[in-house]
């Protein structure tokens, strides 16, 4: 009856084999029976402080390494965002330079054209204002020799009469003449001064812009050299952390692969440890009291 409460095997298989056995075998086989069960009890405490210590181990090892990979991917994504946003301001930046070279090698033409251009006209208004000054000299001389004539002439006998009046060139027409010309002088002289006014001016805003264009370039080109530079390290710690998280992954799937290895015999063994202790130890106790029933001592 004991035997079939506690759904003992040992106890069945001890009932049976006292219906045939001599006394003394039975007693003998409850205290080996007896020796078997503290055996097994000591093993099943080894083996569960063994399984304690493994699966705290690997508990650690897996919230560890499950940290460190989620951390391994975070960097990641922000080294790979970081060197994304690098790659395309170096793009902007390389295109800004380009920008400005051409900008700067226009200027520079456009500034010789231009500058040739004056160069001309500047030299071409001083040999005008020099063709005009030696014309009103010309003129002024002859006229004023036209007018002592005039006057030399009337002291002398009266001409035949085909020559009735001196001639005294174009004397009512030189002061247009003249004036005229001193006009187109002025006008030279002014092309001139203008001229060279318009090439300062144009000299100046050139330098000006090639100074900023130089000053721009100069601070994108080590913009450029510090981002390719940065983006350089940040690949090669990119190469590192990918290393390390496919290191810490395998670690981590390796833990994963333990763990699943110790439920069997650690976890899911189907009743717990307490339970199969206290099973067992009122096994021990049934088994005693079988022995003491034998021995013939008083229960009471």
């Amino acid at each position: 009856e004991r035997a079939h409460a506690l759904n003992s095997r040992v106890l069945s298989a001890l009932a049976v084999r006292v219906e045939a056995d001599p006394f003394v075998k039975v007693k003998k086989m409850i205290k080996d029976l007896i020796v078997r069960l503290m055996e097994e009890a000591n093993e099943e405490a080894e083996h569960k402080g063994w399984c304690d210590t493994e699966l705290s181990t690997n508990e650690q090892t897996r919230k560890e390494k499950t940290e460190a990979v989620e951390t391994l991917h975070a960097e990641i994504d922000q080294l790979e965002a970081s060197i994304a946003k690098l790659t395309e301001d170096i793009s902007e930046l390389t295109k800004a330079v380009a920008e400005l070279d051409a900008a700067m090698s226009e200027a520079t033409t456009l500034r010789l054209d231009e500058k040739a251009k004056n160069e001309q006209t500047i030299t071409d208004s001083q040999e005008a204002q020099t063709a005009v000054a030696q014309a009103l000299t010309v003129l002024k001389e002859f006229y004023e020799k036209a007018g002592d004539a005039t006057a030399l002439l009337q002291q002398q006998p009266e001409s035949p009469e085909i020559f009735d009046s001196p001639y005294k060139g174009m004397q009512s027409e030189n002061g247009g003449i003249i004036g005229m010309l001193e006009v187109i002088e002025s006008d030279f002289a002014r092309l001139e001064s203008d001229t060279k006014a318009a090439e300062a001016t144009a000299q100046k805003e050139y330098d000006t812009f090639m100074t900023d264009s130089k000053v721009d370039k100069e601070s994108k080109t080590k913009d450029i050299e510090h981002k390719t530079a940065k983006k350089q390290d940040e690949e090669q710690a990119l190469t590192v952390k990918n290393e390390d998280l496919e290191g810490t992954q395998k670690e981590l799937d390796a833990a994963l692969a333990y763990f699943d290895k110790l439920k069997p015999s650690c976890v899911d063994a189907g009743v717990s440890f307490e339970d199969r202790v206290a099973r067992r130890k009122e096994e021990v106790e049934s088994l005693q009291e079988a022995l003491r029933i034998l021995n013939g001592e008083d229960l009471a």
